[in-house]
């Protein structure tokens, strides 16, 4: 254990020093992309250019699909029955390790769910926990809550590529058409590994837990710090009929009833569960965050600190969407697939992907801006394979999310919450993508 936590303090030190900012990283591919089109394809510098401007706005309707993801997520943990839920869950464990072994199965589950409903309702639990429980080891306890973000989002209901390729209109429509979830997301191999890694991660959180004597545990005044969501007052006195309808149920109560009424009535019609898509989640989490919230006052309040944490991929996504025309138009797609095709066979090409992906994503820590780099190629490579394209999405998305667990790019919203640095928790999260890396790589030969 102390050999693997000095090998995950250097790793620190290396992502400190050496891994920028993700804008840094966003312009430095970018021009890695110019030279790769310029240098190997032979494009030259006027047609590169302008497919990377001609590119900047293609994925715009896929920002603000990721945006509603992390915002509609966010939201949803702001309101009070989750905080209420939460609570009622802190007070279930009897022991320090299942303390930690139970923030590990929240963690993930409600990262299947909504990773950005995971982020901030993990923080949250993290502080009902340690008071609860001050006898926990609370280094242990916050990279539990970070499990979530490496081992189920990129399977589970925010999925960005699996959900994309199942949203008609998609910018890959024209290659692939449209998949639906039941072929990915739902797929019994899909769901079997999530079990597995999930099962795997709850036993390990519980084994890893240190000894009482070891035990490094958080300090009163730290918690005390840890703010909560405060809702608006209700103004005093006689209330003008504006002030009435930011303060009441009505308008919120409407709205949930008819989002809901929609969705019942959208899988009703369309086959069911396999009829989910990035539009139609991104619309359910919303009107439960509506309804949930209670009033328009309260719903305003929180989509204002839910908003602040936006600008990375408001920021970022253009820079990809660039990446993406440059790929599309100079011909780049067909070189680098065929490289992978003369380093694959069709049984060995998922897993392949999978282990290619989480080393991109530890420097490319954005699910759904990479898979906008990497989809043309690696779908031009499994088609020459003869590999089934659902597959490499499964694949992609597996691996995007493998190397989330020691990269702390994600955690540094749970992070700033818990009052933390990533070195001091990066041991414990290294053990787990240790455990949890080969039992995903033999499943993906095995899928091949």
């Amino acid at each position: 254990m102390e050999t693997l936590v000095r090998f995950a303090e250097g790793l620190g030190r290396f992502s400190a020093r050496f891994v920028p900012s993700a804008f840094a990283i966003a312009v430095l591919l970018t021009l890695l992309t110019m030279a790769l089109a310029m240098g190997w394809v032979g494009a030259s510098p006027p047609v590169v250019l302008d497919a990377w401007g001609g590119g900047f706005w293609e994925l715009l309707t896929f920002s603000m699909q990721m945006a509603l993801v992390m915002f509609t997520g966010y939201l949803l943990a702001l309101t009070a029955p989750v905080k209420a839920m939460l609570e009622w869950v802190a007070g279930l464990p009897k022991s320090p390790r299942s303390a930690t072994a139970l923030m590990a199965a929240v963690s993930m589950a409600l990262a299947y769910f909504n990773w950005g409903l995971s982020l901030v309702a993990s923080a949250m639990l993290v502080r009902f926990i340690a008071r609860r429980r001050p006898d926990v080891d609370y280094r242990l306890l916050v990279a539990c809550a970070y499990f979530g973000l490496g081992a189920t989002w990129h399977a589970g209901l925010s999925a960005s590529a699996p959900l994309l390729v199942a949203t008609p209109g998609h910018f890959l429509e024209k290659q692939l058409g449209v998949i639906p979830i039941d072929r990915t997301l739902f797929s019994l191999f899909n769901v079997g590994l999530t079990l597995a890694a999930v099962a795997l991660l709850t036993a390990l959180a519980w084994a890893l837990h240190p000894s009482p004597e070891r035990t490094v545990r958080v300090e009163p005044a730290v918690l005390e710090k840890l703010g909560d969501f405060v809702p608006p007052e209700k103004p005093k006195g006689r209330l003008s009929p504006a002030e009435w309808l930011d303060h009441a149920w009505l308008l919120n109560a409407i709205f949930g009833v008819l989002g809901l009424a929609w969705f019942a009535r959208h899988l009703w019609l369309n086959g069911g569960w396999k009829a989910l898509n990035l539009n139609v989640v991104n619309f359910t989490f919303l009107t439960l965050a509506v309804l949930l919230h209670g009033t328009p006052a309260r719903l305003l309040k929180a989509s204002e600190e839910a908003a602040s944490v936006l600008h990375g991929i408001v920021l970022q996504f253009p820079l990809y969407a660039g990446i993406y025309g440059i790929f599309k138009a100079t011909g780049l797609t067909d070189r680098i697939g065929e490289l992978f095709v003369s380093l694959s066979t069709q049984q060995t090409f998922p897993a392949i992907v999978y282990l290619y992906s989480g080393v991109v994503n530890y420097f490319v820590p954005s699910g759904g801006s990479k898979w906008a780099i990497e989809a043309p190629y690696l779908l031009d490579a499994a088609g020459r394979l003869g590999v089934a394209p659902e597959k490499v999405v499964l694949a992609y998305a597996w691996g995007d999310m493998a190397t989330d667990l020691i990269q702390p790019f994600w955690a540094l919203p749970l992070l700033a919450v818990a009052r933390l640095e990533f070195k001091d928790i990066l041991g414990f999260l290294l053990v787990a993508f240790l455990a949890y890396l080969p039992l995903v790589t033999l499943g993906f030969f095995l899928f091949g």
